[in-house]
Protein backbone atom coordinates (compact mmCIF):
# COMPACT_ATOMS: atom_id res chain seq x y z
CA UNK A 1 0.00 0.00 0.00
CA UNK A 2 0.99 3.49 -1.04
CA UNK A 3 0.31 7.30 0.23
CA UNK A 4 -1.37 7.87 -3.17
CA UNK A 5 -3.01 4.70 -3.07
CA UNK A 6 -4.36 5.15 0.46
CA UNK A 7 -5.39 8.78 -0.21
CA UNK A 8 -7.04 8.20 -3.37
CA UNK A 9 -9.23 5.59 -1.52
CA UNK A 10 -9.74 8.45 1.01
CA UNK A 11 -10.67 11.05 -1.17
CA UNK A 12 -13.19 8.68 -2.70
CA UNK A 13 -14.62 8.24 0.24
CA UNK A 14 -14.91 11.33 1.78
CA UNK A 15 -16.45 12.31 -1.72
CA UNK A 16 -19.09 10.22 -1.37
CA UNK A 17 -19.53 10.89 2.31
CA UNK A 18 -19.67 15.06 1.52
CA UNK A 19 -22.60 13.77 -1.60
CA UNK A 20 -24.73 11.98 0.68
CA UNK A 21 -24.68 14.80 3.31
CA UNK A 22 -25.24 17.51 0.36
CA UNK A 23 -28.77 14.76 -0.76
CA UNK A 24 -30.03 14.78 2.33
CA UNK A 25 -33.26 15.84 2.97
CA UNK A 26 -34.45 16.85 6.56
CA UNK A 27 -38.05 18.37 5.43
CA UNK A 28 -38.64 14.61 4.04
CA UNK A 29 -37.08 12.82 7.00
CA UNK A 30 -33.49 12.58 6.70
CA UNK A 31 -31.61 12.17 10.31
CA UNK A 32 -28.28 11.60 11.05
CA UNK A 33 -28.90 7.72 10.47
CA UNK A 34 -30.01 7.70 7.41
CA UNK A 35 -27.32 10.17 6.25
CA UNK A 36 -24.74 7.79 7.90
CA UNK A 37 -26.69 4.73 5.77
CA UNK A 38 -26.33 6.66 2.54
CA UNK A 39 -22.91 7.51 2.76
CA UNK A 40 -21.61 4.24 3.74
CA UNK A 41 -23.62 2.97 0.50
CA UNK A 42 -22.17 5.94 -1.62
CA UNK A 43 -18.82 5.21 -0.08
CA UNK A 44 -19.27 0.95 -1.01
CA UNK A 45 -20.52 2.09 -4.23
CA UNK A 46 -17.43 4.80 -5.25
CA UNK A 47 -14.99 2.14 -4.40
CA UNK A 48 -16.71 -0.83 -5.97
CA UNK A 49 -17.34 1.09 -9.28
CA UNK A 50 -13.99 2.35 -9.66
CA UNK A 51 -12.40 -1.40 -9.05
CA UNK A 52 -15.22 -2.80 -11.51
CA UNK A 53 -14.53 -0.11 -14.22
CA UNK A 54 -10.74 -1.07 -13.94
CA UNK A 55 -9.38 2.62 -12.76
CA UNK A 56 -7.39 1.66 -10.73
CA UNK A 57 -5.35 -1.72 -11.23
CA UNK A 58 -4.31 -2.05 -7.38
CA UNK A 59 -8.26 -1.76 -6.43
CA UNK A 60 -10.35 -4.63 -5.64
CA UNK A 61 -13.42 -5.43 -4.10
CA UNK A 62 -13.25 -8.80 -1.77
CA UNK A 63 -16.60 -8.90 -0.15
CA UNK A 64 -19.40 -6.44 -2.11
CA UNK A 65 -21.81 -7.00 1.38
CA UNK A 66 -22.84 -5.02 4.15
CA UNK A 67 -19.46 -5.68 5.51
CA UNK A 68 -17.39 -4.51 2.63
CA UNK A 69 -14.18 -5.21 1.80
CA UNK A 70 -11.59 -3.88 -0.66
CA UNK A 71 -8.49 -4.46 -1.42
CA UNK A 72 -5.43 -2.05 -2.22
CA UNK A 73 -2.52 -4.20 -3.63
CA UNK A 74 -4.06 -7.99 -2.36
CA UNK A 75 -4.08 -6.11 1.00
CA UNK A 76 -7.89 -6.14 2.78
CA UNK A 77 -9.07 -3.02 4.19
CA UNK A 78 -12.49 -1.74 5.47
CA UNK A 79 -13.66 2.06 6.31
CA UNK A 80 -15.71 2.86 9.12
CA UNK A 81 -17.52 6.60 10.19
CA UNK A 82 -15.98 7.19 13.87
CA UNK A 83 -13.08 8.80 15.55
CA UNK A 84 -9.94 6.89 14.68
CA UNK A 85 -8.78 6.71 18.32
CA UNK A 86 -11.89 5.00 19.89
CA UNK A 87 -12.12 2.20 17.35
CA UNK A 88 -15.42 -0.18 18.60
CA UNK A 89 -15.73 -3.94 18.85
CA UNK A 90 -17.14 -3.67 15.32
CA UNK A 91 -14.34 -1.85 13.94
CA UNK A 92 -12.15 -4.44 14.87
CA UNK A 93 -14.27 -7.47 14.28
CA UNK A 94 -12.42 -9.21 10.95
CA UNK A 95 -14.37 -11.09 8.67
CA UNK A 96 -13.01 -14.62 7.87
CA UNK A 97 -12.52 -13.77 4.04
CA UNK A 98 -10.75 -10.82 5.00
CA UNK A 99 -8.78 -12.25 7.43
CA UNK A 100 -7.89 -15.60 4.81
CA UNK A 101 -7.25 -12.99 2.38
CA UNK A 102 -4.67 -10.49 4.63
CA UNK A 103 -3.03 -14.07 5.62
CA UNK A 104 -2.07 -14.24 1.67
CA UNK A 105 -1.13 -10.90 1.44
CA UNK A 106 0.89 -10.92 4.49
CA UNK A 107 1.76 -14.64 5.71
CA UNK A 108 -0.08 -16.07 8.87
CA UNK A 109 2.78 -14.68 11.61
CA UNK A 110 2.34 -11.01 10.01
CA UNK A 111 -1.39 -10.95 9.80
CA UNK A 112 -2.50 -12.74 13.26
CA UNK A 113 -4.97 -10.38 14.83
CA UNK A 114 -4.08 -7.68 11.95
CA UNK A 115 -7.24 -5.06 10.34
CA UNK A 116 -6.75 -2.38 8.11
CA UNK A 117 -9.08 0.33 8.66
CA UNK A 118 -9.83 3.71 6.99
CA UNK A 119 -11.52 6.12 9.60
CA UNK A 120 -14.21 8.19 8.54
CA UNK A 121 -14.41 11.22 11.44
CA UNK A 122 -17.38 13.80 11.12
CA UNK A 123 -18.28 17.06 12.24
CA UNK A 124 -21.83 16.96 13.56
CA UNK A 125 -23.05 17.95 10.61
CA UNK A 126 -22.20 14.64 9.17
CA UNK A 127 -19.16 16.14 6.66
CA UNK A 128 -15.52 14.69 6.66
CA UNK A 129 -13.18 16.68 8.92
CA UNK A 130 -10.28 13.94 8.28
CA UNK A 131 -9.48 10.25 7.61
CA UNK A 132 -7.17 8.58 9.25
CA UNK A 133 -5.61 5.14 7.78
CA UNK A 134 -5.07 2.74 10.65
CA UNK A 135 -3.24 -0.49 11.61
CA UNK A 136 -4.89 -2.61 14.44
CA UNK A 137 -3.73 -5.66 16.11
CA UNK A 138 -6.09 -7.92 18.06
CA UNK A 139 -9.63 -7.41 20.20
CA UNK A 140 -8.22 -4.66 22.21
CA UNK A 141 -7.18 -2.42 18.59
CA UNK A 142 -3.24 -2.26 19.48
CA UNK A 143 -2.33 0.59 16.96
CA UNK A 144 0.49 -0.14 14.77
CA UNK A 145 -0.13 2.45 12.40
CA UNK A 146 -2.09 5.73 12.56
CA UNK A 147 -1.83 8.19 9.93
CA UNK A 148 -3.82 11.03 8.95
CA UNK A 149 -4.62 11.01 5.59
CA UNK A 150 -3.28 14.58 3.80
CA UNK A 151 -6.87 15.20 2.13
CA UNK A 152 -7.36 18.54 0.32
CA UNK A 153 -5.05 21.30 -0.99
CA UNK A 154 -1.95 18.71 0.19
CA UNK A 155 -3.59 15.94 -2.26
CA UNK A 156 -4.19 18.23 -4.97
CA UNK A 157 -0.78 19.94 -4.89
CA UNK A 158 1.10 16.44 -5.13
CA UNK A 159 -0.55 15.58 -8.39
CA UNK A 160 -3.42 15.05 -10.18
CA UNK A 161 -6.61 12.85 -8.12
CA UNK A 162 -9.60 12.17 -8.89
CA UNK A 163 -12.53 14.09 -9.92
CA UNK A 164 -16.01 13.33 -9.33
CA UNK A 165 -17.79 14.65 -12.56
CA UNK A 166 -21.84 13.92 -12.09
CA UNK A 167 -23.83 13.28 -15.37
CA UNK A 168 -27.03 13.53 -14.91
CA UNK A 169 -29.45 11.37 -16.43
CA UNK A 170 -32.14 8.62 -16.02
CA UNK A 171 -30.19 6.94 -13.24
CA UNK A 172 -28.25 10.11 -12.38
CA UNK A 173 -24.62 8.33 -12.20
CA UNK A 174 -21.32 9.83 -11.24
CA UNK A 175 -18.31 8.83 -13.33
CA UNK A 176 -14.74 8.83 -11.64
CA UNK A 177 -11.96 10.59 -13.85
CA UNK A 178 -8.51 11.11 -13.50
CA UNK A 179 -7.25 14.18 -15.46
CA UNK A 180 -3.64 15.72 -15.07
CA UNK A 181 -2.11 18.23 -17.53
CA UNK A 182 -0.22 16.08 -19.70
CA UNK A 183 -3.24 13.86 -20.37
CA UNK A 184 -5.97 16.44 -21.17
CA UNK A 185 -6.87 15.58 -24.91
CA UNK A 186 -6.19 18.03 -27.26
CA UNK A 187 -9.28 19.87 -29.80
CA UNK A 188 -9.24 19.05 -33.07
CA UNK A 189 -10.33 21.34 -35.59
CA UNK A 190 -12.54 19.44 -37.79
CA UNK A 191 -12.79 20.66 -41.54
CA UNK A 192 -15.76 21.88 -42.86
CA UNK A 193 -17.13 19.99 -46.15
CA UNK A 194 -19.32 21.57 -48.26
Amino acid sequence: MTEDRLRTCALLLAHARRDAVKLASPELGDDTWSIGCRAYAFGKQRLQRAAERGTYNWLTVLDQSHHFVFLIEDVPVRFFRGQADEPTTRTLRRQIIEAQQLTMALGQEQAEGLVFRLALEATPGGEVERVVFLALRGEDGQVECFWPVPLGSQAEADGPEPTQLRLLGEDAIDVLITVSQAEKPKQRRRARRS
